[in-house]
C-alpha cells in the first residue's frame, strides 16, 4: 500500500476496552489504524491491549507506525505492553494532533467532552472526530444539535466536532477543518501555574 502525506503528525484515538457486538465496529478499529498508517500518523491512546483498542493499536503497531499508550495506573495490572503516567490526559494533548472517538461507553464520553469542551475555551485549536460507524453517535449528535437550537451550545463551538461514518472519510474531513474561535475565547491566555492556597481557606 503506497502511503500518503498527512499534515498529522499524531491522532489520540479514545475507543473501547470492548469489542461491542457488531463486527462493524471492530473492522471499523482495524480500518482506522490502517488508514493512520497509509497517512504516515502515529498513535496516542488509552494504553490497552484488548477490545477496540487493542485493535487500532495492533493494526498501527504492525504498520510500521509509532504507538504511545497512556493509562491510569490503576488500571495496569490488567494490562500489558503499556506505558505508565499519572495524568493521561495531560500527557496526551501535549502529544497529540487530533482527537478521534471510536464507539465506546461512559469512558469515552467523558474523554471527548472533555477534549471539546478544552476546545471550546481554546485550550487548543485541534479537531475533535467521531467515528459513527452505523449511526452509533447519531443520538448524541442530535442532542448536541438540540442544545445548539435551544441556545445552550454556540454554533461556532457545534463545529468543532467534526464526524463521518468511515475511518478514511472522518481523516479527510479533519484534514480540511479549519479551527473556529469566538472573540471572547480568543482573548483567553493558558498556563500552568503554582496557585498558593493558605491552608485556613483549604475545605476539609
Amino acid at each position: 500500500m503506497e502511503e500518503s502525506k498527512s499534515r498529522f503528525k499524531r491522532i489520540c484515538v479514545f475507543c473501547g476496552s470492548s469489542s461491542g457486538k457488531k463486527p462493524t465496529y471492530q473492522d471499523a478499529a482495524i480500518q482506522l489504524g490502517k488508514e493512520l498508517v497509509e497517512r504516515r500518523i502515529d498513535l496516542v491512546y488509552g494504553g490497552g491491549s484488548v477490545g477496540l483498542m487493542g485493535l487500532v493499536s495492533r493494526a498501527v503497531h504492525d504498520g510500521g507506525r509509532h504507538v504511545l499508550g497512556v493509562i491510569p495506573v490503576g488500571l495496569t495490572p490488567r494490562e500489558v505492553h503499556i506505558y505508565i503516567y499519572m495524568n493521561p490526559s495531560a500527557i496526551q494533548l501535549y502529544y497529540i494532533t487530533i482527537f478521534c472517538s471510536g464507539s465506546r461507553g461512559y469512558g469515552t464520553l467523558e474523554e471527548l467532552l472533555e477534549v471539546i469542551t478544552w476546545a471550546q475555551l481554546g485550550i487548543h485549536r485541534k479537531p475533535v472526530g467521531l467515528l459513527n460507524v452505523d449511526g452509533y453517535y447519531n443520538s448524541l449528535l442530535s442532542f448536541i444539535d438540540k442544545a445548539v437550537d435551544e441556545g445552550f451550545i454556540s454554533c461556532t463551538a457545534r463545529r468543532i466536532i467534526v464526524s463521518a461514518p468511515t475511518p478514511k472519510d472522518l481523516i479527510r474531513e479533519l484534514e480540511e477543518h479549519v479551527p473556529e474561535q469566538d472573540e471572547v475565547v480568543s482573548k483567553l491566555v493558558w498556563e500552568e501555574r503554582q496557585l498558593y492556597v493558605p491552608e485556613s481557606e483549604v475545605a476539609v
